[in-house]
């Protein structure tokens, strides 16, 4: 297979699987939406989280909501717990790696606040503890999640399942997903202003 024949290959298969998951999903999707949007309306806060590739996830989502997505509207309060490089690595060193992210949902989080967790397997221990952290302190949840969403898909208020186990296509399906999310709550958001 040449390189241009593998580059459209590659493509196809990441369209059949967003196709697919959009498809099947859209209801789940919305309704994760309008979790967000209300705790946005009401002047709660988004906490993201997740590791590697899915911490760059968090980040980028996080970023479309604290300045802007597509259009101009008000700032919304949302933190990737995955930029504070001092806070992570006291945590790690100081307490353990499987709390980086709840020990930050413990100091930010309050009830009404969303949590999202990313994660391609769902089965990353700090991943886990911080979405029982969030539940134990009436955050409400939402998961980005892979392959058969792991432990974490039965502790979110609302499982989002790629369910494929390629980890490139679920990141692939995330970034797309956030980037939905993102344009719903600013045309909520855009209504309003």
């Amino acid at each position: 297979m040449t390189p241009v024949e593998r580059i459209r290959e590659l493509a196809r298969e990441s369209v059949r699987v967003k196709e697919r998951f959009f498809e099947e999903r859209a209801e789940d999707v919305a309704r994760a939406a309008e979790l967000m949007i209300a705790a946005l309306r009401s002047g709660r806060k988004i906490l993201l989280f997740g590791n590697g590739g899915s911490a760059a996830d968090a980040q980028h989502i996080a970023a479309e909501l604290v300045n802007r997505y597509r259009r101009s509207r008000p700032a919304l309060a949302a933190i990737a717990l995955t930029t504070d490089t001092s806070v992570l690595t006291s945590i790690a060193n100081d307490v353990a790696f499987e709390e980086v992210f709840s020990r930050q949902i413990e100091a930010l989080g309050e009830p009404g606040d969303v949590a999202i967790a990313i994660s391609t397997s769902g089965r990353s221990p700090n991943v886990v503890r911080a979405v029982e952290t969030a539940r134990r302190l009436g955050l409400r949840t939402i998961g980005l999640l892979g392959r058969d969403g792991g432990l974490v898909a039965p502790l979110v208020d609302v499982p989002l399942i790629v369910p494929i186990e390629e980890t490139p296509r679920i990141q692939e399906v995330h970034i797309t997903l956030g980037h939905i999310l993102c344009e719903l709550i600013e045309d909520a958001f855009s209504e309003t202003s």
